[in-house]
């Protein structure tokens, strides 16, 4: 068996969040990878919190080319070629989001071809996997969170995650000072703790858009509404200011999603300056590169979760994984899913059931992703 051709599909996805005033609008980008081998297989990954039309120029100009006529399930050969192809240096960014597409694509064939689902090739740990929803945005207000916080947890789930910072540091110029942004999100989680009571779990994300300073001041005040982990506290991860943090702080912390290289999970545990490491399968290199990672977080005892979205490429890796455990169901993210693939199993109670079909279990619907991308805003599929 062969690749035969190489695809990429950037998209922008319009997506609409119900509120207790009315509706918000938003969107979030992703890029397809479709492999097609000789044998009429076909493999679908995907990317996201990226350029999509930067990925899929580059699965389309540059790495098409050099997968045509591999054997797909030598997985290990394609993923070190792309990586000598693409980051020569050890970059990061766009590269290791194309990676993680291809690789997810090729784990997709793998597992049609062998008629086994991709979390069961992966290891077969377990058969599901507990998810904890990602509902809190910027653009509820403190009622609006607490009215979602309430209907999240009467569908059956115990464990929440909200964001705060919301872009702060990259937003300065606006002026938006950092202290008001940080004070408004201690109100923000005090209404949602009120809401839920003592016995769900919160979990609070800042994206990387705060500094120390103002991380470790609303770590601070939120410790009394016991928060079981605080992702991504600080700008580009910073391994000195989360070494830091981890010390002054009783909240666990949290990070790795947009992370692209072993070597950087590496320097964050060496360093022990997170307590939970969170490389995603559709960004930090796909399955192979994660599951590196995952040993890694073995070796130091160190809990292993999924951060960043996409619970059901994730949940394979979770499930395969002894040591897998959390899996995001970003509520944004998962409506997006919806409108391109069919067939994906939804939680219940708090739980992700991992399909049997083989592979990823679920397929990209030829009329709906045709249609998506021809909207504005997305480009139509290069084909290679």
């Amino acid at each position: 068996m062969k690749i035969a051709r190489v695809w990429a599909t950037p998209l922008n996805l319009p997506v609409t969040v119900q509120a207790a005033r009315g509706s918000k609008t938003t969107s979030l980008s992703v890029c397809l990878v479709s492999i097609e081998t000789d044998t009429g297989l076909v493999g679908t990954g995907m990317t996201a919190i990226t350029e999509e039309e930067v990925i899929g120029s580059i699965v389309n100009d540059i790495a098409a080319h050099h997968l045509v006529g591999l054997d797909p399930l030598r997985h290990e050969q394609i993923w070190e070629r792309l990586y000598w192809l693409l980051t020569p240096r050890g970059q990061s960014g766009y590269a290791s989001h194309a990676i993680a597409a291809i690789d997810l694509a090729l784990w997709d064939i793998k597992g049609q071809a062998l008629g086994e689902p991709c979390w069961r090739l992966l290891g077969g740990a377990r058969d599901e996997v507990p998810v904890y929803a990602t509902f809190g945005f910027a653009f509820f207000d403190r009622d609006e969170l607490a009215a979602a916080a309430k209907a999240w947890v009467s569908r059956g789930f115990t464990r929440l995650k909200m964001t705060v910072g919301h872009h702060a540091l990259a937003r300065r110029d606006e002026p938006r000072p950092l202290d008001v942004v940080i004070a408004e999100d201690v109100q923000r989680i005090r209404a949602v703790r009120e809401a839920v009571g003592p016995d769900v779990q919160i979990y609070i994300d800042a994206n990387c858009s705060l500094d120390y300073f103002h991380a470790l001041k609303l770590a601070k005040q939120v410790e009394p509404f016991d928060i079981s982990f605080f992702e991504e506290p600080v700008t580009h991860n910073d391994i000195p200011n989360l070494q830091k943090l981890r010390a002054k702080t009783s909240i666990p912390l949290a990070a790795g999603q947009n992370e692209g290289l072993a070597t950087r999970f590496r320097d964050l545990l060496v360093a022990q300056a997170v307590d939970v490491v969170q490389p995603n399968a559709c960004i930090s290199g796909g399955f192979t590169q994660c599951g590196r990672i995952a040993g890694m977080a073995a070796a130091f005892n160190t809990r292993f979760a999924n951060g960043g979205a996409w619970p059901h490429h994730n949940m394979h890796l979770h499930a395969g994984l002894a040591n897998g455990s959390l899996v995001e169901y970003h509520s944004v993210a998962v409506q997006c899913c919806e409108l391109v693939f069919d067939d994906l199993p939804k939680p219940e109670r708090g739980v992700l059931r991992l399909p049997e079909a083989p592979g990823l279990g679920f397929r990209p619907n030829p009329e709906r992703l045709a249609e998506l991308a021809r909207r504005p805003g997305s480009r139509g599929a290069g084909k290679a």
